[in-house]
């Protein structure tokens, strides 16, 4: 099996630059460079491993992600841009998808630590109670959490301001003459879904417009809780005017149950919703939205993650991702 000191003799240069250019670790002029790669592919040289590399630098360039599987488009537009800022920053990626499940939650941190990943990036649900303790095993290792709830160790956090954003979307509809708005919920007990909606409250009140409660259903963040959310407003009696959908998935759920139902939207029924999905430029009529920048999200987390790679002696790093509206079709003016 060939050596590196072979490799060094027949491309007639030292040891040591041979290994800068394997590891990419100095600058070597490009003809000398080529002389080393093709020494090294007549010897059929590869040089050290990826794993006796991690081992020797403590390194291994490699990012965990675990995320919660689900139908909404804004997380694979998220890791989209997580994966884009490692590799661009020089890191791969390993993604996990937990699925909502604490033991397959456990299950894939376990399997990240023992990858000797450099940290992680966190955007799935908690573990509470006893399941929490497994968090104990990070304590030496860098995490951020994006855009989640509380987390009872030490990390930075990433986040779309989402209080701020269900204001804009609540105020967007005041501004187009909207008096009586309803409110379609995420699951209340997560703080970005909380969020959205003490938002929605903040500009009720700030108008002084009474908030209905038949017209505030909470969903489940998917389609399917869309168009069950609208059937539930519906059995109420009257709807309101316009709705604030705390999603782009469900406010889809919601276009597709009034157009079965026969509810013209916006001329009978304004709606708003939330993350500003691809596809909400593709509905008919296309889904006005609060627009919070995945591409954003995805490079900030990593680099975070960098920077407390970096230094790990920096303070806790907060980062809250500024939300707008984007103005398309599905809203009215009264």
């Amino acid at each position: 099996m060939a050596t590196m000191k072979d490799v060094a003799k027949l491309a007639s240069v030292s040891t040591s630059t041979v290994s800068h250019v394997m590891n990419a670790t100095r600058f070597v002029s490009e003809d000398i460079a080529k002389r080393v790669q093709a020494a090294a592919q007549q010897l059929n040289y590869h040089g050290p491993s990826a794993v006796a590399r991690s081992l020797k630098q403590n390194c291994t360039k490699t990012i965990g992600m675990l995320v919660t599987t689900s139908t909404n488009p804004f997380y694979a537009e998220v890791v989209r841009s997580v994966e884009q800022a490692c590799y661009q920053q020089g890191y791969n990626l390993i993604l996990c998808n937990t699925e909502g499940d604490a033991q397959r939650l456990k299950r894939s941190l376990t399997t990240l630590i023992e990858r000797r990943v450099d940290g992680l990036i966190m955007m799935c649900a908690m573990l509470e109670g006893e399941d929490a303790l497994i968090y104990r095993r990070l304590d030496s290792l860098p995490v951020v959490v994006m855009d989640w709830g509380q987390v009872d160790f030490p990390c930075d956090k990433i986040q779309g301001h989402s209080r701020q954003g269900g204001i804009l979307a609540t105020q967007y509809l005041i501004d187009n003459g909207h008096t009586q708005i309803g409110c379609i919920t995420g699951p209340r007990n997560r703080q970005q879904a909380d969020l959205r909606y003490q938002g929605f409250v903040d500009a009720m009140q700030a108008a002084n417009l009474p908030i209905n409660p038949d017209w505030v259903v909470e969903g489940n963040f998917e389609t399917e809780g869309g168009k069950a959310a609208f059937a539930k407003l519906q059995a109420v009696g009257s709807l309101p005017t316009a709705l604030f959908v705390c999603n782009d998935m469900m406010a889809i759920g919601v276009l597709h149950e009034a157009q079965r139902t026969g509810v013209q939207i916006p001329e009978q029924l304004s709606v708003i919703g939330y993350d500003n999905i691809q596809l909400a430029k593709f509905m008919t009529p296309a889904l006005t939205s609060i627009h919070q920048s995945k591409a954003r999200l995805g490079a900030a987390a990593v680099h975070a993650l960098i920077a407390r790679l970096q230094d790990p002696n920096l303070p806790p790093q907060f980062m809250d991702i500024e939300p707008r509206v984007t103005v398309r079709a599905s809203v009215s003016q009264r």
